[in-house]
Protein backbone atom coordinates (compact mmCIF):
# COMPACT_ATOMS: atom_id res chain seq x y z
CA UNK A 1 0.00 0.00 0.00
CA UNK A 2 0.97 3.39 -0.83
CA UNK A 3 2.90 5.26 1.97
CA UNK A 4 0.93 8.93 1.22
CA UNK A 5 -2.25 7.32 1.21
CA UNK A 6 -2.03 5.76 4.48
CA UNK A 7 -0.55 8.76 5.93
CA UNK A 8 -4.03 10.86 4.21
CA UNK A 9 -6.34 8.21 6.63
CA UNK A 10 -4.19 8.38 9.61
CA UNK A 11 -4.70 12.50 9.28
CA UNK A 12 -8.27 11.43 8.59
CA UNK A 13 -8.59 9.23 11.90
CA UNK A 14 -6.61 12.01 14.26
CA UNK A 15 -9.47 14.35 13.48
CA UNK A 16 -12.33 12.35 13.14
CA UNK A 17 -11.85 9.38 15.64
CA UNK A 18 -9.27 10.87 17.73
CA UNK A 19 -10.66 14.26 17.84
CA UNK A 20 -7.28 15.87 18.23
CA UNK A 21 -7.08 19.82 18.56
CA UNK A 22 -5.81 21.39 15.66
CA UNK A 23 -2.98 22.35 16.27
CA UNK A 24 -1.73 19.25 17.25
CA UNK A 25 -2.72 18.00 13.55
CA UNK A 26 -0.66 20.91 12.11
CA UNK A 27 2.31 19.86 14.47
CA UNK A 28 1.87 16.22 13.00
CA UNK A 29 1.40 17.42 9.53
CA UNK A 30 4.83 19.62 10.21
CA UNK A 31 6.84 16.60 11.15
CA UNK A 32 5.35 14.20 8.47
CA UNK A 33 6.48 16.99 6.03
CA UNK A 34 10.17 16.53 7.41
CA UNK A 35 10.15 13.04 7.25
CA UNK A 36 9.02 13.41 3.66
CA UNK A 37 11.54 15.36 2.52
CA UNK A 38 14.05 13.43 4.38
CA UNK A 39 12.86 10.42 2.05
CA UNK A 40 12.78 12.16 -1.25
CA UNK A 41 16.48 14.32 -0.54
CA UNK A 42 18.83 11.82 1.52
CA UNK A 43 16.96 8.45 0.22
CA UNK A 44 16.07 9.38 -3.63
CA UNK A 45 12.52 8.07 -3.21
CA UNK A 46 9.60 8.98 -5.03
CA UNK A 47 6.77 9.68 -2.86
CA UNK A 48 4.18 8.60 -5.82
CA UNK A 49 5.44 5.34 -5.64
CA UNK A 50 7.25 4.39 -1.72
CA UNK A 51 4.99 2.01 -0.43
CA UNK A 52 4.93 0.92 3.65
CA UNK A 53 6.46 -2.28 3.15
CA UNK A 54 9.74 -0.32 1.95
CA UNK A 55 9.95 1.86 5.20
CA UNK A 56 12.01 -0.32 7.75
CA UNK A 57 13.97 -0.12 11.21
CA UNK A 58 17.43 1.19 8.92
CA UNK A 59 15.46 3.66 7.14
CA UNK A 60 14.00 4.97 10.51
CA UNK A 61 18.32 4.45 11.87
CA UNK A 62 19.07 6.72 9.14
CA UNK A 63 16.28 9.53 9.71
CA UNK A 64 17.39 9.41 13.56
CA UNK A 65 21.04 10.21 11.89
CA UNK A 66 19.85 12.67 9.44
CA UNK A 67 17.82 14.96 12.25
CA UNK A 68 21.14 14.54 14.73
CA UNK A 69 23.15 15.85 12.22
CA UNK A 70 21.51 19.23 11.72
CA UNK A 71 21.00 19.54 14.96
CA UNK A 72 17.77 19.78 15.70
CA UNK A 73 16.83 19.77 19.26
CA UNK A 74 16.20 16.75 21.50
CA UNK A 75 12.54 18.61 22.44
CA UNK A 76 11.94 18.32 17.94
CA UNK A 77 13.50 14.91 17.25
CA UNK A 78 11.20 13.12 20.00
CA UNK A 79 8.46 15.38 18.48
CA UNK A 80 9.01 13.93 15.13
CA UNK A 81 9.71 9.90 16.80
CA UNK A 82 6.49 10.56 18.54
CA UNK A 83 4.35 11.49 15.75
CA UNK A 84 6.06 8.84 13.21
CA UNK A 85 5.19 5.89 16.09
CA UNK A 86 1.55 7.28 16.45
CA UNK A 87 1.24 6.22 13.05
CA UNK A 88 2.44 2.86 12.87
CA UNK A 89 0.86 2.10 16.06
CA UNK A 90 -1.95 3.10 13.91
CA UNK A 91 -1.36 0.62 11.24
CA UNK A 92 -0.61 -2.23 14.01
CA UNK A 93 -4.13 -1.16 14.72
CA UNK A 94 -5.84 -1.53 11.35
CA UNK A 95 -3.34 -4.76 10.68
CA UNK A 96 -1.95 -3.34 7.57
CA UNK A 97 1.77 -3.67 9.53
CA UNK A 98 2.62 -6.87 11.45
CA UNK A 99 6.32 -4.95 13.10
CA UNK A 100 6.49 -1.49 14.26
CA UNK A 101 9.94 -0.04 12.61
CA UNK A 102 10.51 2.32 15.48
CA UNK A 103 10.57 -0.65 17.91
CA UNK A 104 13.64 -0.69 18.78
CA UNK A 105 14.47 3.30 18.41
CA UNK A 106 15.36 5.23 21.28
CA UNK A 107 13.72 8.87 21.81
CA UNK A 108 16.48 11.43 22.98
CA UNK A 109 16.20 11.83 26.95
CA UNK A 110 14.80 15.22 27.65
CA UNK A 111 15.55 16.75 31.05
CA UNK A 112 12.07 18.23 32.53
CA UNK A 113 12.33 21.84 33.35
CA UNK A 114 10.30 22.92 36.34
CA UNK A 115 7.06 25.37 35.65
CA UNK A 116 7.42 28.82 36.07
CA UNK A 117 4.88 30.12 38.52
CA UNK A 118 4.24 32.16 41.00
CA UNK A 119 3.98 32.48 45.01
CA UNK A 120 0.67 33.13 46.03
CA UNK A 121 1.53 36.63 47.42
CA UNK A 122 2.60 37.88 44.13
CA UNK A 123 -0.23 36.39 42.71
CA UNK A 124 -2.59 37.92 45.16
CA UNK A 125 -1.10 41.45 43.86
CA UNK A 126 -1.51 41.05 40.76
CA UNK A 127 -4.94 40.11 41.17
CA UNK A 128 -5.70 43.01 43.46
CA UNK A 129 -4.18 45.72 41.63
CA UNK A 130 -7.58 46.62 39.14
CA UNK A 131 -8.89 49.75 40.90
CA UNK A 132 -10.52 51.02 37.18
CA UNK A 133 -13.77 50.55 36.74
CA UNK A 134 -13.00 50.63 32.85
CA UNK A 135 -14.33 47.87 30.54
CA UNK A 136 -11.15 46.95 29.27
CA UNK A 137 -10.27 46.72 33.25
CA UNK A 138 -13.08 44.69 34.56
CA UNK A 139 -12.83 42.22 31.44
CA UNK A 140 -8.97 42.17 32.49
CA UNK A 141 -9.98 41.02 36.30
CA UNK A 142 -12.11 38.55 35.26
CA UNK A 143 -9.30 36.71 32.77
CA UNK A 144 -7.13 36.91 35.41
CA UNK A 145 -9.16 35.14 37.88
CA UNK A 146 -10.38 32.97 35.68
CA UNK A 147 -7.08 31.37 34.66
CA UNK A 148 -5.69 31.52 37.95
CA UNK A 149 -8.98 30.52 40.00
CA UNK A 150 -9.70 27.71 37.31
CA UNK A 151 -6.56 26.71 35.83
CA UNK A 152 -7.68 26.68 32.16
CA UNK A 153 -5.34 26.74 29.29
CA UNK A 154 -5.30 29.99 27.05
CA UNK A 155 -6.55 28.39 24.35
CA UNK A 156 -9.84 26.91 26.47
CA UNK A 157 -10.52 30.05 28.03
CA UNK A 158 -10.88 32.19 24.59
CA UNK A 159 -13.15 29.16 23.47
CA UNK A 160 -15.58 29.84 26.12
CA UNK A 161 -19.36 30.57 25.02
CA UNK A 162 -22.08 31.84 27.24
CA UNK A 163 -23.58 28.29 27.75
CA UNK A 164 -20.36 27.18 29.31
CA UNK A 165 -20.27 29.26 32.51
CA UNK A 166 -23.12 28.55 35.50
CA UNK A 167 -22.43 31.14 38.06
CA UNK A 168 -25.05 30.20 39.98
CA UNK A 169 -23.45 27.05 40.95
CA UNK A 170 -19.99 28.66 40.35
CA UNK A 171 -19.07 25.54 37.82
CA UNK A 172 -17.19 26.23 34.61
CA UNK A 173 -17.42 23.62 31.67
CA UNK A 174 -14.50 23.66 29.35
CA UNK A 175 -13.21 21.25 26.22
CA UNK A 176 -9.72 20.40 26.86
CA UNK A 177 -7.17 18.33 24.58
CA UNK A 178 -8.24 15.82 22.52
CA UNK A 179 -12.28 17.71 23.18
CA UNK A 180 -12.14 15.34 26.91
CA UNK A 181 -14.29 17.40 28.83
CA UNK A 182 -14.07 18.54 32.78
CA UNK A 183 -16.07 20.43 34.85
CA UNK A 184 -14.48 22.90 37.08
CA UNK A 185 -15.35 25.00 40.38
CA UNK A 186 -15.19 28.16 40.31
CA UNK A 187 -14.19 30.34 43.56
CA UNK A 188 -16.37 33.25 44.94
CA UNK A 189 -13.76 36.23 44.10
CA UNK A 190 -13.90 34.17 39.99
CA UNK A 191 -17.62 34.32 40.35
CA UNK A 192 -17.78 38.20 41.74
CA UNK A 193 -15.50 39.41 38.50
CA UNK A 194 -17.00 37.51 35.80
CA UNK A 195 -20.57 38.40 36.75
CA UNK A 196 -19.65 42.12 37.19
CA UNK A 197 -17.87 41.73 33.42
CA UNK A 198 -20.96 40.31 32.10
CA UNK A 199 -23.40 42.16 33.21
CA UNK A 200 -21.66 45.62 33.07
CA UNK A 201 -19.49 45.15 30.06
CA UNK A 202 -20.13 42.08 27.70
CA UNK A 203 -23.79 43.30 26.81
CA UNK A 204 -22.33 47.05 25.62
CA UNK A 205 -19.50 45.04 23.56
CA UNK A 206 -21.29 42.73 21.92
CA UNK A 207 -22.46 44.31 18.55
CA UNK A 208 -22.45 41.22 16.37
CA UNK A 209 -24.54 39.18 19.08
CA UNK A 210 -21.95 35.99 19.28
CA UNK A 211 -21.68 33.30 21.89
CA UNK A 212 -18.45 34.14 23.04
CA UNK A 213 -17.62 34.85 26.86
CA UNK A 214 -14.78 36.96 26.43
CA UNK A 215 -14.94 39.87 23.52
CA UNK A 216 -12.58 42.87 22.65
CA UNK A 217 -14.41 46.04 22.31
CA UNK A 218 -14.85 45.55 18.32
CA UNK A 219 -17.48 42.63 19.79
CA UNK A 220 -15.01 39.92 18.31
CA UNK A 221 -13.76 36.82 20.20
CA UNK A 222 -10.80 37.62 22.25
CA UNK A 223 -7.91 36.01 20.72
CA UNK A 224 -5.17 34.15 22.87
CA UNK A 225 -2.30 36.69 22.02
CA UNK A 226 -4.64 39.18 23.59
CA UNK A 227 -4.64 37.11 26.09
CA UNK A 228 -0.96 37.17 26.60
CA UNK A 229 -0.47 40.54 26.09
CA UNK A 230 -3.23 41.21 28.68
CA UNK A 231 -1.20 39.14 31.18
CA UNK A 232 2.14 40.50 30.43
CA UNK A 233 1.02 44.28 31.22
CA UNK A 234 -0.63 42.84 34.20
CA UNK A 235 2.74 41.39 35.45
CA UNK A 236 4.76 44.21 34.44
CA UNK A 237 2.18 47.16 36.58
CA UNK A 238 2.33 44.57 39.67
CA UNK A 239 6.33 44.54 39.48
CA UNK A 240 6.30 40.58 39.75
CA UNK A 241 9.40 38.54 40.10
CA UNK A 242 8.50 36.87 36.67
CA UNK A 243 6.43 37.96 33.97
CA UNK A 244 4.79 34.95 33.13
CA UNK A 245 2.47 33.48 30.16
CA UNK A 246 -1.09 32.58 30.86
CA UNK A 247 0.00 29.42 31.25
CA UNK A 248 1.81 30.18 34.22
CA UNK A 249 -1.56 31.22 36.01
CA UNK A 250 -2.02 27.52 35.24
CA UNK A 251 0.94 26.60 36.87
CA UNK A 252 0.74 28.79 39.85
CA UNK A 253 -3.10 27.41 40.18
CA UNK A 254 -1.75 23.30 40.53
CA UNK A 255 1.59 24.56 42.30
CA UNK A 256 -0.64 26.10 44.99
CA UNK A 257 -3.22 23.45 45.11
CA UNK A 258 -1.11 21.07 46.32
CA UNK A 259 1.34 23.09 48.62
CA UNK A 260 -2.19 23.81 50.72
CA UNK A 261 -2.92 20.12 50.88
CA UNK A 262 -4.78 19.03 47.77
CA UNK A 263 -4.49 15.18 46.25
CA UNK A 264 -2.44 14.78 43.25
CA UNK A 265 -5.25 12.61 41.89
CA UNK A 266 -7.97 15.62 42.46
CA UNK A 267 -5.10 18.33 40.74
CA UNK A 268 -4.65 15.79 37.76
CA UNK A 269 -8.81 15.89 37.03
CA UNK A 270 -8.45 19.61 37.08
CA UNK A 271 -5.79 20.18 35.15
CA UNK A 272 -7.68 17.69 32.50
CA UNK A 273 -4.43 15.73 32.12
CA UNK A 274 -4.39 11.92 30.58
CA UNK A 275 -1.67 11.00 33.01
CA UNK A 276 -0.69 11.63 36.13
CA UNK A 277 3.08 11.59 35.18
CA UNK A 278 2.32 15.07 33.48
CA UNK A 279 0.88 16.36 36.93
CA UNK A 280 3.72 15.15 39.18
CA UNK A 281 6.17 17.50 38.04
CA UNK A 282 3.92 19.88 40.60
CA UNK A 283 5.50 17.87 43.29
CA UNK A 284 8.82 18.75 42.60
CA UNK A 285 7.98 22.59 42.99
CA UNK A 286 5.98 21.98 46.21
CA UNK A 287 9.00 19.84 47.44
CA UNK A 288 10.96 22.45 47.17
CA UNK A 289 9.01 24.51 48.97
CA UNK A 290 8.76 21.99 51.75
CA UNK A 291 12.49 22.06 52.52
CA UNK A 292 12.61 25.73 52.34
CA UNK A 293 10.41 25.90 55.13
CA UNK A 294 11.97 22.95 56.55
CA UNK A 295 15.15 24.66 56.33
CA UNK A 296 14.18 28.01 58.16
CA UNK A 297 11.49 26.50 60.68
CA UNK A 298 13.35 23.57 62.31
CA UNK A 299 16.05 24.30 64.82
CA UNK A 300 18.83 21.70 63.57
CA UNK A 301 17.88 22.09 59.68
Amino acid sequence: MLLTALVDSFFIYLESERNMAYKTIKSYNSDWMDFFNFLEKSMNYHLEIIEIKDINHAIIRKYLVNMNDRALAKTTIARRLASLRSFFRYLLKKEIIIMNPLKDVSTPKISKKLPRYLEQEEMNRILEQFTNNTGAGLRDRAILELLYGAGIRVSELVQLDMDSIDLAYGYLRVFGKGGRERMLPLGKTAVEAINKYMHEVRPEWNKNNIKAVFLNQKGGRLSDRSVRTIVKKCCTLAMAKEIISPHGFRHSYASHLLDNGADLRVVQELLGHKKISSTQIYTHVSRRKLRKVYHLAHPRA
